[in-house]
């Protein structure tokens, strides 16, 4: 053995990598497909232009540019009029999975899960999961009952209280 500790996503022993990656939910993901595809039908000439920057760089959708800055204009396998199977397959999955449709609704989720200082990971299966009891959501992410963090059973049945608050009035 290497001395290096065994990973346990249980135990939020996931590697320093993917401790400081930023993870999007399926219902951000589904926006930015989504307004891509539409930036580029409303692109005349050459659909793989780069995209402006005009916006705040997806300051439309209200979330931090540090979320998007992993990903480089132009998608090389997506054209207007020629959308390939991995695009559109791509697009349905988000959308289908996706448990915010409104963009405001998908800003106040990561909003409300950001102030229990959570892990980006933690975040995005909450987000992408919806479940609906404190049970379901320790089983789903064992991680946020780790001893010494301060996710009591009151806090997570808080959250998951204003998640459905969201999903219910959006």
């Amino acid at each position: 053995m290497s001395g290096e500790e065994e990973e346990n996503a249980a135990e939020l022993k996931i590697g320093e990598e993917f401790l400081k990656a930023k993870c999007l939910m399926n219902c951000e993901v589904s926006l930015i497909l989504e307004h891509k595809f539409e930036q580029l039908q409303q692109t005349s000439d050459d659909p793989m232009n780069q995209v402006s920057q005009e916006d705040g760089g997806w300051g439309w959708l209200g979330l931090p540019l540090v979320l998007f800055e992993f990903h480089t204009w132009p998608i090389p396998w997506f054209s207007v009029d020629n959308p390939t199977g991995v695009f559109e397959k791509s697009l349905q999955y988000v959308k289908r999975f996706s448990r915010y449709k409104n963009p405001d609704a998908v800003r106040q989720v990561r909003e409300i899960l950001s102030r229990y200082q959570l892990a980006e990971f933690e975040l995005c299966v909450l987000g992408n999961l919806c479940p609906e009891t404190v049970e379901e959501a320790i089983a789903m992410v064992p991680s946020i009952k780790t001893k010494g963090r301060a996710h009591d059973d009151e806090a997570i049945e808080k959250m998951l209280n204003d998640l459905s608050l969201i999903k219910k009035f959006e």
